[in-house]
């Protein structure tokens, strides 16, 4: 695909997002962690504009009130306005954020059918910057509207295998991170190697219905299975169950895009929106733990028998609808495990790709050897934080790899996280 039309495709689906909203929803924020839909539509272009800036010769800034407004946390390019104060402004417009984005796809549109081949690189790195901001309208959407927000939604697959147990992998050496020549973050690069021991991992993640047990078996009150930190956060935010899990007349229902169901119903669904605390929490519950990446990643791409290691867990070809849960499928929830058996690994994990990021135990620190790419983007971020791996259902099929990171802080869970969990052997 060139890169004027992978352009094209990207700004229009974060524009096909936000389309069923009406104009109040655009400027609501409804927590500091979040951001008004505006606000994305308008910080995408501000990417694009620092482009122009430094690539198109002549090129004047659009409004200085809004490269002010729509900046995020990127101090060398001036001044902005604080996140958690970005939905008490009415202005600028919604639609004078829509002219502004037209005004910069106008002049980007133009730059590219002549642009340097060296500047390709810089709007790939725009563009899939764009698609993390597709996911995040996701959850931001979710958080403001919930089940009145009407999407349009492919109905949803049935399991088509039952995925049990745990698979036994064998450890030692282990290249951990990217060596392709395809885009990739700077966070997952070098590849080095690691030691594992031998260990177990679940065929499937963890489900409504197992985490529903744990919480039937007292698990957000007792103070065994929780991290000194984990049980302050629980007791502070008086956490009884996954955000956006409701309690109607003693039964626990789910409220999503789908509606509100009982949570009963939705069983065989991976457990979602559960922070790092409540993933370790049911590990050690389970009599288990969480995996650390490195196990997470040879257990995803790694094929023992072949003694190679493939792009994602199926082989090497690109996702599609048959492979894994992701945006690309429009069904705007999770699905059953056990749904997607074509894109089990080698070793007969599923739903590795696609439907919740997963949970692991390693702090999200550089690799040996890391060199920062992209100023003040992944490298800022290196403290506090646990890595999640795996993609979700809001994750574009262009953006997500086996190596991709991500990372969040522990008591985090308004974005689509679950977990499956490992045992040493």
């Amino acid at each position: 695909m060139s890169i004027i039309d992978l352009y094209k495709q990207v700004r229009a689906r974060t524009m096909e997002i936000v389309a069923p909203l009406e104009i109040e929803d655009y400027v609501i924020q409804t927590a500091e962690f979040m951001s008004p839909p505006r606000w994305h539509i308008g910080h995408t272009s501000w990417f694009f504009e620092t482009v122009l800036q430094a690539h198109k010769p002549g090129y004047k800034v659009y409004s200085e009130d809004l490269l002010f407004y729509f900046n995020s946390y990127y101090e060398g390019f001036g001044a902005r306005i604080e996140r958690p104060k970005r939905g008490t402004k009415s202005r600028p417009t919604v639609r004078d954020t829509i002219a502004y984005r037209n005004h910069i796809d106008e002049h980007m549109l133009d730059f590219l059918r002549s642009a340097a081949e060296s500047v390709s690189s810089v709007v790939r790195l725009g563009l899939q910057h764009e698609m993390q901001h597709q996911e995040l309208l996701v959850y931001d959407i979710k958080h403001l509207l919930g089940d009145q927000f009407q999407p349009k939604m492919t109905p949803l697959p049935k399991p088509q295998t039952r995925v049990e147990g745990m698979v036994e992998v064998e450890g030692g050496l282990f290249w951990l991170g990217y060596e392709g020549k395809e885009f990739s973050w700077d966070n997952e690069k070098p590849a080095h190697q690691v030691f594992l021991r031998d260990f177990q991992l679940d065929r499937g993640l963890v489900t409504n219905g197992q985490f529903l047990e744990f919480m039937k078996d007292g698990g957000y009150e007792n103070f065994r299975w929780w991290f000194s930190e984990g049980w302050e956060t629980v007791k502070r935010e008086q956490w009884q169950a996954p955000l956006y899990w409701e309690l109607h007349d003693r039964e626990w229902m789910i409220r999503d895009f789908c509606g509100l169901q009982p949570a009963a119903s939705r069983s065989d669904d991976p457990v979602s929106h559960v922070s790092y605390y409540e993933a370790s929490a049911f590990a050690k519950w389970a009599r288990k733990r969480l995996p650390t990446e490195a196990e997470w990643e040879k257990a995803a791409c790694y094929d023992a028998e072949r003694k190679v290691k493939h792009r994602f867990p199926w082989g090497d070809t690109d996702p599609d609808t048959g492979s894994a849960n992701l945006f690309d499928n429009g069904f705007w929830s999770v699905t059953p495990v056990g749904a997607f058996p074509e894109g089990a690994t080698a070793g007969g994990c599923q739903q590795m790709i696609g439907d919740v990021w997963e949970w692991t135990t390693s702090d999200y620190v550089p690799y040996p050897g890391f060199k920062s790419e992209f100023d003040e983007y992944n490298d800022k971020w290196f403290v506090n934080q646990k890595v999640l791996r795996g993609g979700s259902f809001a994750t574009p099929r262009l953006h997500i790899r086996t190596t991709y990171r991500n990372f969040f802080h522990a008591h985090e869970r308004w974005m689509l996280s679950g977990f499956r969990c490992a045992r040493d052997l």
